[in-house]
């Protein structure tokens, strides 16, 4: 059965290449970011870690911790960080699970049997403090993925939770957000002191209130 956005993730424990992990408990009250492999040393999942160890810090100083998966073993795990090290020129600092029975793959949806019907797909999980799913995406095995947007939609989705905002194409950290259509004129007025430009009844911007 699929993980769709907000339920709650289905917790696991398993073995990663930091030791034991029971996921919700790890993850405690912080923002995690769950993405998956179809296998260990594969060029495009290689770059993918690669990138993730060396902007680890963008993630933790908006407190998300990160954890990848694979279906293989935890021995081999430890092969490729090797690898991961010595190409990208990077030190790996985010566990790797080992999934070789494939329990949290069939927990999570990973095994797309029209791609690939072993190995997972390149899913991206995030998931809220509440333990909630609050984005997903998959990507084909050939496309890598997009750091830079995992981030901005993490801004996005912190903002949005704690604001009645919405965040418009493009947004990105800094720039005007959208009123959301439940909050009145009126009630704008008072929840943005910053000022309300009104485009349309139902199109109303104001600058990010958290800034």
């Amino acid at each position: 059965m699929a993980t769709r956005l907000g339920d709650i993730a289905p917790n696991f424990t398993a073995q990663t290449t930091e030791g034991e992990v029971d996921f919700h408990r790890w993850l405690g009250d912080a923002w995690g970011v769950l993405f998956s492999h179809p296998g260990d040393f594969t060029p495009v999942c290689t770059t993918e870690l690669g990138t993730m160890a060396k902007i680890k810090g963008e993630f933790a100083k908006r407190n998300v911790k990160v954890l990848a998966i694979s279906v293989d073993p935890l021995e081999s795990h430890h092969g490729w960080v090797k690898d991961i090290n010595e190409t990208q020129s990077c030190t790996m600092n985010s566990p790797i699970i080992a999934d070789s029975e494939r329990k949290v793959a069939m927990a999570y949806d990973m095994i797309h049997p029209n791609a690939d019907d072993k190995a997972t797909v390149r899913s991206v999980f995030i998931i809220g403090p509440d333990k909630k799913v609050k984005l997903t995406i998959t990507y084909p095995a050939s496309t890598g993925r997009n750091f830079a947007e995992i981030l901005r939609v993490i801004d996005s989705l912190q903002l949005t939770a704690k604001h009645n905002v919405a965040t418009p194409a493009d947004w990105k950290e800094g720039q005007d957000c959208i009123v959301v259509p439940a909050v009145s004129d009126a009630d704008a007025a008072k929840l943005f002191p910053k000022g309300v430009r009104k485009i349309k009844p139902y199109l109303r911007y104001t600058p990010q209130p958290n800034r």
